[in-house]
């Protein structure tokens, strides 16, 4: 890798007989598969020299995060000592990154045990139960066992346990989610993770059996928030602005068009990959966590341009099989969370008024357009992929349009 970095034979000859060339070598040439770029990987080698030198790297043992720090603290008082630096904050952080990222690659970092937290064999044993037994999808899990082990930590730091709380004990802690701003929603959404947590415990003889039916959450009405999303028009302009060369734009209009003409999730849009897309026949393969299947679209030819303009342009050289990655290194696929981080910015930038300002928003402007189009209920939740057709009903309440015409609509004559 040094061989391909540098061109000055003086500079190449210092990086080959430096301290424990053959690993910075490795750890470089990892870097560069990565997807990090020339520059990046030319800072980096630097600073792995420097590291190499004021750390004892010869042999086989492994250093611990105390004894990095103190060779940083070392060479911050050098630096100072010859004018080089003003602040230390800088080259202290940079060292002891490079330094953990290059020593844990080689498998010689010593670090502490994490420690477990307040019931973790019981949240273990519940994820277990929701995932074997019950057949959850891993995002219901997921969210199920963060507030679990929420409300463990908290019972924690009440000197409790979760075999001899009481009600109360639940109520207090709603009561904080609550002061700590909170929607009512999400408070009923942590109600039911408890609810269904004490009546795995109450099923294996750890808490009374009508521990689970006492916990209350806030009273929530069925369809009482309709589910809006910006107008057709407006995400129409949210499309056509990133209608330029620069990548991050060529990216994000796949993404949006996926967003937006599928009206698909976060989630189901960063776990694509470059098998679910099939240009012979012209179909997108969508990964449906909720239903655990594969649903087929016919690939439109915007969706599919778009796409493809991103894979030959813009898309980093990465043996990661995901369809979106970042454009920057490190090269690595994209989380859903960052999806809102992409969308809420240009609503705004835009002035687009909508209540929810995030990709979901563009999932219930797919559903409105479709009711406005005139497609049935059966043919959008087929589209959304809806398992119950309750979950599509809502979007009757949005047809402002179709339910005029029903209050229009005169019965005289008929009776």
């Amino acid at each position: 890798m040094f061989e391909t970095l540098y061109r000055y034979s003086r500079v190449l000859v210092r990086h080959l007989n430096g301290p424990a060339a053959e690993e910075r070598d490795r750890f470089a040439t990892h870097c560069a598969e990565a997807g990090a770029a020339r520059e990046s990987v030319l800072h980096l080698a630097s600073e792995l020299l420097l590291v190499a030198q004021r750390l004892d790297i010869d042999g086989a043992r492994a250093f611990t995060p105390e004894q990095i720090g103190s060779a940083a603290d070392r060479w911050v008082r050098h630096q100072r000592r010859h004018g080089r630096i003003r602040t230390a904050r800088f080259s202290r952080q940079r060292f002891v990154q490079v330094a953990t990222d290059w020593l844990h690659f080689l498998g010689r970092l010593e670090t502490a045990p994490v420690p477990r937290c307040a019931g973790a064999d019981l949240v273990e044993e519940f994820a277990a139960y929701m995932h074997l037994e019950r057949g959850l999808s891993p995002h219901t899990v997921h969210n199920r066992r963060w507030h679990v082990q929420a409300l463990l930590t908290w019972l924690d730091e009440q000197h409790c346990s979760a075999g001899t709380a009481n009600l109360e004990h639940v109520d207090a802690f709603l009561a904080m989610r609550g002061a700590q701003g909170w929607c009512r929603v999400s408070i009923a959404t942590a109600a039911s993770a408890l609810r269904s947590f004490f009546t795995h415990m109450a099923a294996r003889g750890r808490c009374g059996d009508g521990f689970a039916a006492g916990i209350e959450g806030p009273r929530l009405f069925k369809h009482e928030a309709l589910p809006v999303g910006p107008r057709w028009e407006d995400v129409q302009r949210l499309v056509a602005s990133t209608d330029t060369d620069h990548p991050q734009n060529v990216r994000d209009r796949a993404i949006l068009l996926l967003l937006a003409v599928y009206g698909l999730r976060c989630g189901e849009v960063v776990a694509l990959t470059l098998d679910d897309i099939d240009w012979e026949r012209d179909i997108l393969h969508v990964t449906r966590p909720k239903q655990r299947c594969k649903q087929d679209y016919p690939l439109t030819t915007d969706v599919g341009n778009a796409i493809l303009r991103y894979l030959q342009q813009v898309r980093p050289v990465c043996a990661s099989r995901s369809l979106f990655l970042t454009i920057k290194a490190p090269i690595r696929p994209l989380a859903p969370s960052s999806l809102h981080h992409l969308v809420a910015p240009r609503m705004q930038a835009l002035n687009i008024r909508c209540p929810r300002q995030g990709p979901h928003a563009l999932r219930h402007a797919c559903a409105t357009h479709l009711v406005a189009e005139g497609l049935s209920l059966k043919q959008i939740g087929d589209h959304l992929g809806h398992r119950s057709p309750c979950a599509t009903r809502t979007y009757a309440k949005v047809d402002l349009v179709g339910l005029r015409q029903v209050a229009d609509f005169s019965l005289r004559g008929l009776l």
